[in-house]
C-alpha cells in the first residue's frame, strides 16, 4: 500500500474505485464535483454527468439493478431533486451496491440554502455514513458498498465542505476485481406497484433492524475514553475540531450515524459525568440523544454555519487552540463575473430595460450584485422560468418580466418550466444564456456543450430547435458582447404578446484560448460618463485624480462590451483606433 496526499473528493473517489465500483454518475455541484472528475481517471469505470440529479440518480438504480456497483454523486440541494428514486429504492433495494455520495455546504459557501443531508437518510430510512478525513472518506465509502450489498440497501456518504476539499494522508490499495452476475428477474422488488410496494415495506423495517444491531458495534462507531468529567458526541470534521479544542474530554465519535446506535449512546453516557453533543447545522444528534432520556448540556452552539476549534473552545470556556491567524484588513474580494464574460452586457441591457428578472442558478447568479444588480429572484435550479410565468398569472406589474437560465440549468430542469409555459398558454420572454459550458462548478460538460465528463466529443443539443419544436413560436439569437443589440431584441420581444425565447450565444471568457488584444481609453475622448464602468468589468476603473476611465491592459481580454457602450468613442484596441459596430445608441 502507498500512502498519497488526498483531498476527501479525491479519496471517495478513489474508495469507489477500489471497492470495484463499474460506474460513476452524477450532476456537478460544489462541494461535491471533483469527486467524478477523479473517478474518470481510473481505468475499468465508466463515468458521466446526467443533466441533472434525478437522472444520475435513476441511471445508478439501473446499474444497481444489473448486478454492478454504482456511485452516485451530487450536493446536498441535488439531493432534493434525487429524492424521488432514492425513496422508493430503499424499498426495492438493490443488485449492486449503491452508494449516494452527497456533500452539504455549511456555512453556504456556494449554496443557496443550508440543508443537514442526515435528515435524509432518516426519513428514506437509509444508513448513512460521515466520515471526518480523507482516510475515512475513503474506507467509509468502501465499507458503504459492503453494507448496501450486505442489507440490500442503498447508503448515503455525507460529506461537507471541509472533508471534501481539505487533504490528509491516505492509505490507497487495490482495486477489487468483481464479476457481474447474470440478470435474473425480480419484479417483485423491484415493480413498486402498491402491492409489491407493501410488501417491501415490511421488509425496509427487518432490514433496519439488522442494521441498527451493526451499527451498535461498527468500527466506524467508536468511544474514545479520557477524561470522564466530560463526554462528546460527535461525527464528521466537527470530530477534528473537538479534538482540537477539547483535547482531554472522552468522545463518542460517529461514523455511521444512521440508524441511530441507541445502546453504544447509552453506554457511552453512563461512563462520564457529562454529556455535550456538538454538530453543525441541525440538532439531528442531540434530539435522538435527549430522547433517549440523557441529559444534554447546553453549549451555546449556534445552528447555522460552520464551527471552528476556536468557536468550540470560546462555547466551553476553555483556550482556543493555536491556530494559524487569518490576515487582517484584507482589501475586500467581492464575487464579480470575469473579464469578458458574456453575462454582463445581457444583465446591462436588462438593467436599461428596467426588466423584472427572475435568475437561476450559476455565474449568471452575480447579475444581482452591483453595480448591475438586475436580478429580481434566484430560488433554485429551473425557479426563474416557472416564477416568469406565475408573475405573468397574475400580472401586477407593467414591467416587463424575464426569466434568465444558463444552458446547463435549462438541460437540468428549466425545460419542464418552459413546457409549462406552452402548455398553459404563458406569454412572456425567456432568455438562455449559452456560455457553452457548466461554468460555476468548474467547466463541466453538458447536454448543450458537447462534450462528456470524459472529454469526447457529444451531440451538443440545438437550443432553438429543441424550444421550437416543444412550441415555441418566437426564437431569437442575440450576441450577449453587444448590450446594444440584445437590449433591441428584448424590447421588441417583452412588447410582444406570446412566449418568446433569446439564446444570448457566447462561449465563457475562460474558454476562449486566443484573446483579443486588449482595450485602452482616451484621456482626451473620455467624458468621465462612467457608462463602462457600470459595467463591472474588474479590468475597467475609475481614476481617484481625474475620474476618467482606466482599462488595465493585464486583465482585459478584448471582448468589446465597454467600446459598445461608451457614447464619446473614447475606448479603443491599445495604440489603434477602431470601430467595432454596435455602439450604444
Amino acid at each position: 500500500m502507498s500512502r498519497t496526499l488526498m483531498s476527501g473528493n479525491e479519496a471517495v473517489a478513489r474508495g469507489a474505485w477500489e471497492a470495484g465500483a463499474a460506474v460513476g454518475v452524477g450532476y456537478p455541484g460544489t462541494p461535491s464535483t471533483e469527486v467524478l472528475e477523479n473517478l474518470v481517471r481510473y481505468e475499468g469505470v465508466h463515468c458521466e454527468w446526467a443533466p441533472n440529479e434525478k437522472v444520475a440518480a435513476e441511471v445508478a438504480a439501473g446499474v444497481s439493478m444489473a448486478g454492478a456497483r454504482v456511485l452516485v454523486t451530487m450536493k446536498h440541494v441535488g439531493l432534493n431533486v434525487a429524492a424521488d428514486p432514492l425513496f422508493t429504492q430503499a424499498y426495492a433495494g438493490v443488485g449492486g451496491g449503491l452508494v449516494y455520495l452527497v456533500a452539504d455546504d455549511p456555512g453556504m459557501h456556494s449554496s443557496q440554502n443550508e440543508q443537514d443531508t442526515r435528515n435524509y437518510a432518516a426519513a428514506a430510512k437509509v444508513p448513512l455514513f460521515e466520515p471526518s478525513d480523507s482516510t475515512e472518506a475513503l474506507a467509509f465509502v468502501k465499507r458503504a458498498f459492503e453494507v448496501s450489498e450486505r442489507y440490500n440497501i442503498p447508503v448515503i456518504v455525507r460529506t461537507t465542505t471541509r472533508v471534501s476539499h481539505s487533504k490528509s494522508l491516505v492509505e490507497c490499495g487495490d482495486r477489487e476485481q468483481r464479476l457481474l452476475p447474470a440478470y435474473q428477474k425480480d419484479a417483485a422488488r423491484f415493480v413498486m406497484i402498491p402491492a409489491n410496494a407493501r410488501n417491501r415495506r415490511v421488509s425496509l423495517a427487518q432490514r433496519l433492524e439488522e442494521l441498527s444491531s451493526c451499527v451498535e458495534s461498527c468500527d466506524e462507531n467508536r468511544i474514545e475514553l479520557r477524561d470522564t468529567s466530560l463526554g462528546v458526541i460527535t461525527s464528521g470534521i466537527v470530530y477534528q475540531y473537538v479534538r482540537q479544542a477539547l483535547p482531554e474530554a472522552s468522545v463518542l465519535k460517529l461514523g455511521m450515524v444512521f440508524p441511530f446506535p441507541e445502546k453504544l449512546i447509552l453506554d457511552f453516557s453512563s461512563k462520564v459525568d457529562r454529556v455535550a453533543v456538538i454538530e453543525e447545522l441541525d440538532p439531528y444528534l442531540r434530539l435522538r440523544v435527549s430522547a433517549l432520556g440523557v441529559g444534554v448540556i447546553e453549549t451555546g452552539l449556534p445552528c447555522i454555519g460552520e464551527y471552528t476549534p476556536g468557536i468550540i473552545a470560546t462555547a466551553f470556556g476553555v483556550p482556543a487552540p493555536e491556530l494559524r491567524e487569518p490576515i487582517k484588513d484584507l482589501p475586500p474580494r467581492p464575487p464579480l463575473m470575469c473579464p469578458g464574460c458574456p453575462h454582463r452586457g445581457v444583465f446591462y441591457a436588462l438593467r436599461k430595460l428596467k426588466a423584472i428578472v427572475t435568475g437561476d442558478i450559476g455565474c449568471y447568479t452575480l447579475g444581482a450584485l452591483p453595480p448591475l444588480q438586475a436580478m429580481d429572484s434566484c430560488i433554485c435550479m429551473g425557479a426563474s422560468i416557472g416564477m416568469a410565468h406565475g408573475m405573468g398569472l397574475v400580472g401586477s406589474t407593467d414591467r416587463p418580466v424575464v426569466a434568465v437560465i444558463g444552458d446547463s440549468t435549462f438541460a437540468h430542469s428549466g425545460l419542464t418550466g418552459l413546457l409549462d409555459m406552452v402548455y398553459n398558454g404563458g406569454a412572456g420572454t425567456v432568455m438562455i444564456l449559452d456560455n457553452r459550458t457548466t461554468a460555476m462548478t468548474g467547466h463541466q460538460g453538458n447536454p448543450v456543450s458537447g462534450i462528456t465528463l470524459a472529454g469526447d466529443p457529444a451531440p451538443a443539443v440545438d437550443l432553438e430547435a429543441l424550444v421550437r419544436v416543444i412550441g415555441v413560436a418566437s426564437v431569437r439569437e442575440v450576441d450577449p458582447h453587444d448590450p446594444a443589440e440584445v437590449l433591441a431584441v428584448l424590447r421588441e420581444e417583452t412588447a410582444a404578446d406570446h412566449l418568446s425565447v433569446i439564446v444570448a450565444k457566447a462561449p465563457c471568457a475562460l474558454l476562449v484560448r486566443e484573446k483579443a488584444d486588449p482595450f485602452a481609453v482616451d484621456e482626451d475622448a473620455c467624458i468621465k460618463c462612467g457608462r463602462c464602468i457600470s459595467l463591472g468589468c474588474p479590468a475597467i476603473s475609475k481614476d481617484p485624480e481625474t475620474s476618467r476611465a482606466v482599462i488595465d491592459a493585464t486583465l482585459c481580454v478584448g471582448c468589446g462590451q465597454c467600446v459598445r457602450v461608451c457614447r464619446s468613442d473614447a475606448i479603443m484596441p491599445s495604440g489603434a483606433a477602431c470601430d467595432i459596430g454596435g455602439r450604444w445608441s
